[in-house]
């Protein structure tokens, strides 16, 4: 029989009513809950809340940062003093009265050439940090290291057409450049000036179910320049304006409203926020669309593992499970195609018609998950059906492909343990494929919480399929070596020559 007759005829033995309906549910399941939960996505603002920065590549960022700016033509520089730098952290409510004199690690103070004022627009700045010294950093993603000296320190920015190159000195007089960036499309007038910003302060506490609660602190920066300098810059006074709302906090209504002062040569600047690629306030739009996606699992597990279960061995019975898996892992692909490709463009078109704030998903990464969701499941009814096949006992099949893959996934997912244990069960067990859900990358400069419970896999996409495959490989081997020795299960027969339990 050739290779098409034989899949041909364990297509139509596989597609029974009761198989079918069972992924059909699977695929309304993903659908379903990822649909109620889009619907469930309100705006709480009055009307449609403010849409999040996205820069030039699409992605979303933080742009939030106080700016005292003038323009700048197509060829010039500004060269800075900085002599100080001072921050303040504040706890949330109730002991939003604690205040603490410091600076968090990513806060940042100093020099920046930028598109305007509108958030996410291109830019280059450099700036002396709360504890990694001095930095480049431009279009959100790039973070390039200067010195790790502590003030005063000498910062330069010169721009040449679309060109910016950062230079520090510790004297003014011999410049070391730390990175040069071409920043495309640079309109004529750019803005140049001094800024400060300061992310929140990350404080993680464990919650009653595992993983952690983070709570976010507010914290200001405050840097303190003299000895300012623009060359090719346009006439004018100097202008002072928020990039981003700042200045709603009783810190600052109170205490230190975010802003420049001017006085005697001195300039000192306040700022909170951030400039980086991540925007943390925003849903992980493809973590909770796809929601559903362990009832799918188990489902998938279920009959793949039964159907395992039905094949025994005798002659010609490798082909006959080799057909029989690749039916199923086929079947469990195309129910993944549809749940991923179903509910991802239309919850995030409902998300949208609803004003609610999310993560885009660009084109790109929204396929890369629609696929990566289908082979994941279709290893896994792989890795089912050769433990059905080798164990040649439904219920016991089911058990320990459930242990396997639905129950590591299930418990980090929610979450219900620790994210040091989530993050070894995401490592090591087949599990480790849904890393395909990530959608979010992780940057050193950025601050946040890189675990499990929020979200990121310790494993690439890549990689965590790498390692399912693994296991659904080594599954389908042991069922192919198990069938070469003829063996049915107690009980069973089979009928010579077609590898299929009968009786």
């Amino acid at each position: 029989m050739s290779i098409t007759d034989l899949l041909r005829r364990e297509w139509a033995a596989f597609r029974r009513p009761g198989r079918l309906t069972a992924l059909t549910v699977a695929a309304l399941a993903v659908i379903g809950l990822g649909l109620m939960s889009a619907f469930a996505g309100r705006s709480s603002c009055d009307g449609p809340c403010p849409a999040a920065p996205v820069a030039a590549d699409g992605s979303t960022v933080s742009d939030t940062f106080w700016f005292l700016h003038r323009g700048l033509g197509r060829e010039g520089s500004i060269t800075v003093r900085m002599t100080s730098m001072t921050g303040t952290i504040t706890y949330p409510p109730p002991n939003h009265d604690q205040l603490v004199a410091g600076l968090v690690p990513w806060a940042k103070a100093g020099i920046i050439v930028k598109d305007g004022l509108r958030q996410g627009s291109r830019y280059a700045a450099l700036a002396m940090t709360g504890a990694h010294g001095v930095r480049f950093q431009y279009d959100y993603k790039h973070d390039l290291a200067g010195s790790p000296d502590r003030l005063p320190r000498w910062l330069r920015l010169t721009r040449s057409g679309d060109t910016v190159t950062g230079a520090e000195s510790a004297d003014g007089r011999q410049w070391h450049t730390v990175g040069t960036a071409t920043l495309a499309g640079l309109p004529e007038t750019v803005q140049v000036g001094l800024f400060a910003t300061s992310p929140g302060d990350l404080t993680l506490r464990e919650s009653g179910l595992g993983g952690a609660i983070e709570e976010s602190r507010f914290t200001q920066a405050v840097g303190v320049f003299d000895q300012v300098a623009v060359e090719g810059g346009h006439d004018g006074a100097w202008a002072s304006d928020p990039v981003g709302e700042m200045n709603h906090t009783d810190w600052e209504k109170y205490h230190n409203p975010s802003g420049a002062v001017q006085k005697g040569g001195i300039i000192t600047v306040s700022g909170t926020g951030d400039i980086g690629p991540l925007n943390e306030e925003a849903p992980r739009v493809a973590e909770n669309l796809l929601a559903g996606l362990v009832i799918a699992l188990v489902v998938v597990l279920v009959v793949a593992a039964r159907h395992g279960s039905r094949t025994a061995g005798g002659a010609g019975a490798r082909r006959t499970v080799a057909a029989r898996a690749a039916v199923v892992g086929a079947a469990a692909f195309v129910t993944g195609l549809v749940a991923a490709g179903v509910v991802l463009p239309v919850g995030v078109a409902i998300l949208s018609g609803n004003g609610t704030p999310a993560q885009p998903l660009p084109g790109l990464t929204g396929a890369r998950v629609i696929v990566g969701v289908a082979l994941v499941l279709a290893l896994c009814a792989v890795l089912a059906f050769g433990l059905g096949v080798r164990l040649r006992r439904g219920w016991a099949a089911i058990v320990v492909a459930l242990a396997l893959v639905a129950l590591p996934y299930g418990v980090t997912a929610v979450p219900l343990l620790p994210d040091a244990v989530s993050g070894w069960l995401l490592r090591l067990t087949p599990a480790a494929g849904f890393a395909v859900l990530q959608t979010r990358a992780e940057y050193p400069q950025v601050t946040a919480h890189y675990a499990p419970s929020a979200g990121y896999f310790p494993l690439p996409g890549w990689a965590g399929l790498a390692v399912l495959a693994a296991y659904a490989a080594f599954a389908a081997w042991q069922a192919l070596r198990g069938t070469a020795t003829g063996e049915a299960a107690p009980g069973r027969t089979t009928r010579p020559g077609s590898g299929i339990i009968a009786g």
